[in-house]
C-alpha cells in the first residue's frame, strides 16, 4: 500500500491533470480535500511518534514576531540589533538550534522576538526541525520574513512551506459557520454570490464525512477556504518583509528586488541600515491601539496607556489586568470611539478602539 505522501503526489498529479471547468470544479474539489485530508493525518501520526523535544515558548509582551527564513540569512544578527539579545551569530547553516527569545520595547509596547532555526524546503514535512519551528510561528502574531538580498526568491519556498503546514499569512478566517446536526441532510444558504457551487461544496463535506450540517457563508470564498474552516485548526498570521544585507550589494541588485517586493523594508542587520525604520513598521504592521484606563471615582490615566492590538474586547483586557477580573466582572465604561454614548455601560465582548477610556467595575 502506497504511503501517504506517494498518495499525496498521485492525487496532486491528477489535479494537473484535469482541466478546471464548471464540470470538473467539484471533482477537483474533492480531490483537494482529500489532499488536505492526508496532510493533516501525516501531521497528526508524526505528532503521535514523538520526534524531539520540540519547542516551548510562552507569549509575553504586548505581541509575539517569529523570524522566519532560510539559514544564515541574519535573523540572530537581527534579532540581536532589535532587542540587545544575545543569539549565536555564525557565517556557517543551523547556527541558532532552539528557540532565542528577545525583547523590544517601541513607542510604549512590550514585543516578544523569538529568532528560530532556519526554514528550509521540506519543512512542513518536518525537514531540518521544521515540524518545532512551525508550531512556534503558528502561536505568533505576526511574521517577518528575513531574506537575503542576492536569494530574494526563498520568499516563495517559505510562503508555501507557511501554508502547507496550515499557516495562512496576510489572511482573515473565513466568514463561513458550519454546525454540523444528527439530521436533516446538508443545507446550505450564503449572503453573497458564490464562485463556489453546492455540488462543490457537498463533495468537499462528503470528503470529511459531513452529511447533515447547516452552512452559513457570508463571503465569496475559495475550496481551499472551505477546508480551512472544515478542518479549523489554521493559523492566520501577519507579516513583513525585510531584505537583509544592502550593505553587500548594488543598487541595480536592490531596484530588482524592490521590484519584486515592493512594501518590503531593505535593511542590513550588521550595519544597522534602516532598523529604526523597520521597528516603526513592525509596531504599526501588528496594529496596536491606546486604552486608557480609569479607576472608578477617578481621573483617567492618561500618561501610560493599555497597549493592546486592534480587534481587543473588554474580556481580553480583563484577562491581562488580573486573573480573577473576568470571573468577577460586573460590567464597564467606556468613553471613545467605540462608545455609542460618553460612559457607555458595556459588557466583555465590546471591542475597544484607539484612544478609549475605560472604567472595569468588579464585584467586590
Amino acid at each position: 500500500m502506497s504511503s501517504i505522501q506517494e498518495q499525496i503526489r498521485e492525487i496532486e498529479d491528477e489535479i494537473r491533470r484535469t482541466q478546471y471547468n464548471k464540470a470538473t470544479s467539484h471533482h477537483i474539489g474533492r480531490l483537494k480535500a482529500k489532499i488536505a485530508r492526508l496532510r493533516d493525518e501525516a501531521e497528526k501520526r508524526a505528532s503521535a511518534k514523538g520526534g524531539g523535544d520540540g519547542y516551548s515558548i510562552r507569549k509575553s509582551g504586548d505581541g509575539t514576531v517569529t523570524l522566519v527564513g532560510f539559514p544564515s540569512v541574519g535573523k540572530s544578527t537581527l534579532l540581536n540589533k532589535l532587542t540587545g539579545a544575545r543569539s549565536a551569530v555564525g557565517a556557517y547553516e543551523f547556527t541558532t538550534l532552539t528557540v532565542v527569545p528577545g525583547v523590544l520595547e517601541h513607542k510604549g509596547a512590550t514585543i516578544q522576538f523569538l529568532d528560530v532555526p532556519g526554514l528550509v524546503k521540506g519543512a512542513s514535512s518536518g525537514r531540518g526541525r521544521g515540524k518545532e519551528v512551525i508550531s512556534v510561528i503558528r502561536n505568533s502574531d505576526m511574521v517577518i520574513f528575513l531574506l537575503d538580498v542576492f536569494q530574494p526568491k526563498h520568499y516563495e519556498v517559505l510562503m508555501d512551506e507557511l501554508y502547507q503546514a496550515g499557516i495562512r499569512v496576510d489572511e482573515e478566517p473565513p466568514d463561513v459557520v458550519i454546525k454540523k446536526k444528527d439530521r436533516g441532510g446538508i443545507e446550505i444558504n450564503s449572503t453573497v454570490d458564490l464562485d463556489l457551487d453546492e455540488e462543490t461544496i457537498r463533495a468537499v463535506l462528503d470528503e470529511y464525512k459531513i452529511h447533515n450540517a447547516s452552512v452559513l457563508i457570508r463571503e465569496n470564498i475559495t475550496v481551499d477556504q472551505l477546508i480551512d474552516v472544515i478542518l479549523n485548526n489554521r493559523s492566520y498570521v501577519k507579516s513583513l518583509i525585510a531584505v537583509n544585507k544592502v550593505d553587500l550589494a548594488y543598487p541595480q541588485l536592490i531596484e530588482e528586488c524592490r521590484e519584486l517586493y515592493p512594501n518590503a523594508i531593505f535593511i542590513s542587520a550588521h550595519k544597522g541600515i534602516n532598523i529604526e525604520t523597520l521597528k516603526d513598521a513592525i509596531y504599526d504592521r501588528l496594529g496596536f491601539i491606546r486604552v486608557y484606563l480609569k479607576p472608578q471615582g477617578q481621573p483617567a490615566d492618561m500618561e501610560e496607556p493599555l497597549i493592546v492590538m486592534s480587534g481587543t474586547n473588554i474580556g481580553q483586557i480583563c484577562d491581562r489586568l488580573h486573573r480573577d477580573f473576568r470571573r468577577k466582572f460586573r460590567y464597564a465604561q467606556v468613553w471613545g470611539t467605540s462608545a455609542k454614548h460618553p460612559g457607555q455601560r458595556v459588557g466583555l465582548d465590546h471591542i475597544m478602539q484607539d484612544e478609549d477610556i475605560l472604567t472595569i467595575i468588579i464585584q467586590k
